[in-house]
């Protein structure tokens, strides 16, 4: 019985990494079914992505193999089930169009995902939630009660053993503490004319300086607010027979289709953080 494992490494590059990976998985019987490689020449780090299939039975003998020579290279690396759905945990607020998106997306089986809960500060997608049998927490945030707030998201992330937690529009900005909990493994998405046309209607603001493109950026959550690794992004033309909300419903439009994206290759183990940016292996 054979198992498709995925593999992802990085670190100094030096000569002979590939030939030494793909010799360990042929030693013992794996099979290499999509393979990719980056040297980032700025930096000097390589990154790699590699799918396979193997036994089950050399499955801890290639983790040992591997192991010993990841060590012996300076590699960072894990291994993965590629069938295996990541567990998510998705927040949001009051406007819910990725909410809904990745929810019907999830539904119909187009995402690598097994969403366990939705955490909102307000109760207005609840009733959502539980038409896809999802469970839903409202913890209302205050600047009085976000510490404690931010505790009960962290033990929900917890007891759901979450990998993944997805701010689908959840206009909370995470305190330090938070995003170094979940460093790696928090998308967000917003639009992308920051650092321009920031607070409430950005489409309204666009509009007014007669913008010709609309975007979207999905990147991972750090302390720098909406500054971490970018993983996605995608624009619509626009002109000016556009009015406001006409922008809005392409702005989230394309904002629905960036983060699906950004989730996606997220679960599927392609993104690579590479400093301030990612490599995204798609």
């Amino acid at each position: 019985m054979s198992d498709s494992l995925i593999l992802t490494l990085s670190g100094p590059d030096r000569t002979g990494i590939v030939h030494a990976v793909t010799g360990v998985l042929a030693t013992h019987g794996g099979n290499i079914t999509d393979a990719a490689q980056f040297n980032d020449q700025s930096t000097g780090q390589f990154f790699m992505r590699v799918q396979f299939s193997l036994q089950v039975q050399a499955a801890a003998t290639v983790r040992n193999a591997l192991g010993e020579l990841a060590a012996g290279m300076g590699l960072k690396w894990q291994i993965h089930e590629a069938r295996a759905r990541m567990r998510t945990v998705l927040m949001v607020s009051r406007l819910g169009h990725c909410l809904n998106d990745l929810l019907f997306r999830h539904k119909s089986q187009s995402l690598p995902l097994d969403i366990r809960a939705v955490v909102s500060n307000h109760r207005d997608y609840y009733q959502l939630a539980a038409s896809y049998d999802i469970p839903f927490h409202h913890i209302p945030v205050t600047p009085a009660t976000k510490p404690q707030a931010e505790g009960k998201l962290l033990e929900i992330v917890e007891q759901e053993q979450a990998e993944l937690v997805v701010l689908a529009r959840y206009m909370q900005v995470l305190s330090n503490h938070l995003c170094r909990a979940l460093a790696g493994r928090a998308i967000n998405i917003h639009h992308s004319f920051l650092p321009s046309f920031k607070g409430a209607k950005p489409y309204h603001q666009a509009h007014d300086r007669g913008v010709k493109i609309i975007g979207a950026t999905a990147h991972y959550v750090t302390a720098d607010l909406d500054e971490g690794p970018i993983i996605e992004q995608d624009i619509a033309r626009v002109d000016h027979a556009c009015d406001p909300e006409q922008l809005t419903h392409i702005g989230r439009d394309v904002e629905c289709a960036v983060l699906a994206r950004a989730v996606t290759w997220h679960a599927q183990h392609r993104v690579l953080v590479n400093g301030h940016k990612t490599v995204v292996f798609r």
